[in-house]
């Protein structure tokens, strides 16, 4: 008989920890409680040895429900704004591999690690991507992996918390399409982005059930096709399915032998937030435009995430969706022929 741990047992106990966690956090009114609080609870029960495993497809659906939600933003004139941005978008997506260099050195000096591994392990990119890349190069997989995960876990718990007391709460004025709730039209939105993300999945994209839903419910409001809005009880249960999905990385094995490696990759980590937040604020200064903002965009966290918080905090949605929208294309499709270029000049 398989142990309680090994069944469908499981993931139903993780999910109502989960589910408890969210309410815990949202009752004492922390930032995104429905993410970070099943994030922490999952977090802690894996690293103390429960091994509980998420809900097959539970990143998906959440990725699905939150990248619809933030279409719902680009109207015809936010769209136009948007892409009259596009060279503040490439600087932003560039600043991120400057940056990938940077902490990449630093974790490879501090700790010895082979400057691959380092150089893998600090690229702002999905996990899962850099992993595959990584090793295609000949890096360690698994200090991949914890590195990418505790860049996620830090940066979606750092960022939310230090711009919600710093009082940026609502410093812009965009928000979703006016659009009445429609159930009928709300299950036909949810449909197409579904088959959305299943296509680009198809197409071999990374995050396909972010970009794919993202992509199609942009088409839909950039054209003044809305369908419905969607209520704030099914955004908090994306961000729990994605937040039960990102804490289900850890393992308590992750710690044994890392010796310093942990502690040099979140230092690495925080070098790396101070570095985007004073890019953010030279490029404000350039800009005009607001500095939470520009944080956001070029913040080291992952897509869904950092666009969660933008969505929240009412911080540019738009524009924040947009940056990590290019820096995560540039980033997977540019690392690998970047790294080569790199490896040959540093033989020669």
């Amino acid at each position: 008989m398989k142990a309680a741990r090994d069944t469908w047992i499981n993931p139903v106990v993780a999910l109502s920890l989960c589910a408890g966690g969210g309410a815990l956090f949202a009752w004492l009114k922390t930032p995104l409680p429905w993410m970070i609080g099943p994030l922490v609870v999952m977090a802690a029960c894996n690293f103390s040895g429960a091994r509980l495993r998420s809900v097959p497809g539970s990143r998906q659906l959440g990725q699905l429900i939150i990248g619809t939600a933030l279409g719902l933003y680009f109207t015809p004139v936010v769209a136009r704004q948007v892409v009259s941005s596009w060279p503040l978008l490439l600087v932003a997506a560039l600043f991120a591999i400057v940056l990938a260099w940077a902490c990449g050195w630093f974790l490879s000096r501090v700790t010895g690690t082979d400057r691959t591994t380092a150089f893998f392990a600090s690229v702002p990119g999905g996990a899962a991507e850099m992993a595959v890349l990584g090793e295609r190069f000949g890096a360690r997989v698994d200090r991949v992996v914890f590195a990418q995960s505790l860049r996620v876990l830090v940066v979606v718990i750092a960022v939310p918390f230090a711009l919600t007391y710093s009082g940026v709460h609502g410093a812009d004025l965009y928000s979703p399409a006016p659009v009445p709730l429609d159930w009928t039209k709300l299950a036909l939105l949810l449909g197409l982005a579904a088959v959305a993300g299943t296509l680009v999945t198809m197409a071999g994209m990374p995050n396909s059930y972010m970009f794919g839903p993202l992509l199609v419910s942009i088409a839909l409001t950039s054209n003044e096709l809305q369908l419905s809005s969607i209520p704030i009880g099914i955004t908090n249960f994306g961000q729990l399915m994605l937040g039960c999905a990102l804490a289900s990385r850890f393992e308590r094995e992750f710690l044994r032998g890392l010796g310093g490696y942990a502690g040099a990759v979140l230092a690495s980590i925080v070098l790396a937030m101070l570095l985007a937040a004073a890019f953010s604020a030279g490029l404000a200064r350039l800009t005009g435009l607001p500095v939470p903002s520009l944080m956001l965009a070029t913040a080291p966290g992952g897509i869904a995430e950092m666009c969660i918080t933008a969505k929240v905090l009412q911080l540019g949605v738009p524009l924040v969706t947009a940056a990590h929208v290019t820096r995560v294309l540039i980033l997977i499709n540019a690392t690998a022929p970047l790294f080569r270029v790199a490896k040959f000049f540093a033989r020669r």
